[in-house]
C-alpha cells in the first residue's frame, strides 16, 4: 500500500528545474529519501505538503490530492523540518501544544498530547524550559514531538540527525525506528547520511537532479550481481588472491586482509579453503557479499 504517489511531477524555481518528470510511489513503513544536495529531496517534501505548486504532474498523499486538499493533508501528516522551527519565548510544552492546535486539535487535547509526546522523546523534565535554551539534540527531539502531537499516520523527517553527536544521533534513530515499526505510523526520512538510512529504513528512493535514479527495498538493492563473497584473512596475502584467480575467481576489491571476489562455483567455500591451504594463508571468515547503501548511492550518482 502506498502512502504517497507522484505522477509525472515537474517543479521549477524560475528557470531552474528542481523536480523533472518524476513518477514514484512511497510504500508504507519507513522509506529513505536519498540524494545529493540539490537532488530535489526537500522540494519533493514541500510539494507533497502543498507548500509548492508544481508546473506539471499530480501528487496523492494518504489518498488525498495535493492540489485540491493541501490543508487536509497537513492535518494528517507530520513534518520535522531541517531548520529549527521553535518560537522564541515559548516553553516546550506550550510550543508542542500550539503545533497540535494548528493541526485542528482542541486546546485541552493538544496540551494533553503535548505532555505525552515530550515524555516520549524524553524531554518531560525539561518541558517548562524555553526552547531557545535547548541543546541541538533537544531541539531536534522537540521538532519530532511537534510532528507527532496530532497523531499523524505519516511523518516527513528532513535530516533528523543533523548536527547531533554520536549519542544524540543514536537516540534519534532509535526513536525513528520505534515510531515506524511499533506505532503504525509511516515515515519518509530525507537524509544524506547513508548509515542512518541503512539502520532504520525498509526501502529507499534515490533522486538524482530531480529524477528517480533507483528505488526498492534496502535488502534487494544491497544484493550483488552474480556470486560474490567477502573473505577476511588474518594477514594480507597476494598469494591467496593469485590462487583464487587460478580457480576462476575475479577480484572485485582488495583492502589488505579483506577482499571481495566473484566466483561462479556451487561451493565457493571449498575453493576459498583450498586456495588458503595452497597460499599458507589463514581465513578468519567469509560470507556472501552485500553492497552498502553507499555503493548504491554512488552508482545512482554516476
Amino acid at each position: 500500500m502506498s502512502v504517497a504517489t507522484v505522477s509525472h511531477l515537474t517543479v521549477r524555481y524560475g528557470t531552474k528545474t528542481a523536480i523533472d518528470d518524476l513518477s514514484v510511489e512511497f510504500p508504507s513503513g519507513c522509506v529513505g529519501l536519498l540524494g545529493a544536495n540539490g537532488a530535489g529531496k526537500t522540494t519533493l517534501l514541500n510539494t507533497l505538503l502543498g507548500f509548492l505548486h508544481p508546473k506539471v504532474g499530480d501528487c496523492q498523499v494518504l489518498g488525498l490530492n495535493v492540489a485540491t486538499d493541501p490543508l487536509k493533508i497537513r492535518q494528517r501528516v507530520g513534518l520535522m523540518p531541517e531548520r529549527d522551527c521553535h518560537i522564541p519565548g515559548m516553553n516546550a510544552v506550550t510550543f508542542v501544544a500550539y503545533a497540535g492546535e494548528l493541526a485542528g486539535m482542541p486546546a485541552p487535547e493538544a496540551m494533553r498530547r503535548a505532555h505525552e509526546m515530550l515524555e516520549y522523546v524524553e524531554l518531560g523534565e525539561e518541558r517548562y524550559r524555553n526552547v531557545e535554551t535547548y541543546s541541538t539534540g533537544m531541539k531536534q527531539r522537540i521538532k519530532l514531538a511537534q510532528a507527532l502531537v496530532h497523531g499523524p499516520k505519516l511523518i516527513f523527517l528532513d535530516e533528523p540527525t543533523n548536527g547531533l553527536d554520536p549519542a544524540g544521533r543514536d537516540h534519534m534513530l532509535k526513536l525513528v525506528r520505534s515510531i515506524s515499526h511499533g506505532k503504525d505510523v509511516s515515515v519518509i526520512v530525507s537524509s544524506h547520511i547513508l548509515p542512518d538510512i541503512e539502520r532504520v529504513c525498509d526501502s529507499v528512493v534515490v533522486l538524482r537532479t530531480g529524477r528517480l535514479s533507483q528505488q526498492g527495498s534496502v535488502a534487494s538493492l544491497q544484493q550483488t550481481e552474480g556470486r560474490q563473497i567477502d573473505v577476511e584473512l588474518r594477514l594480507p596475502s597476494p598469494e591467496f588472491l593469485a590462487a583464487m584467480v587460478r580457480r576462476g575467481a575475479e577480484v572485485i576489491s582488495d583492502t589488505g586482509s579483506r577482499c571481495r571476489l566473484r566466483l561462479e562455483k556451487d561451493d565457493p567455500g571449498r575453493e576459498v579453503f583450498a586456495a588458503a591451504l595452497e597460499a599458507r594463508a589463514e581465513v578468519r571468515g567469509f560470507k556472501p557479499a552485500m553492497r552498502s547503501l553507499e555503493d548504491v548511492f554512488m552508482e545512482a550518482a554516476e
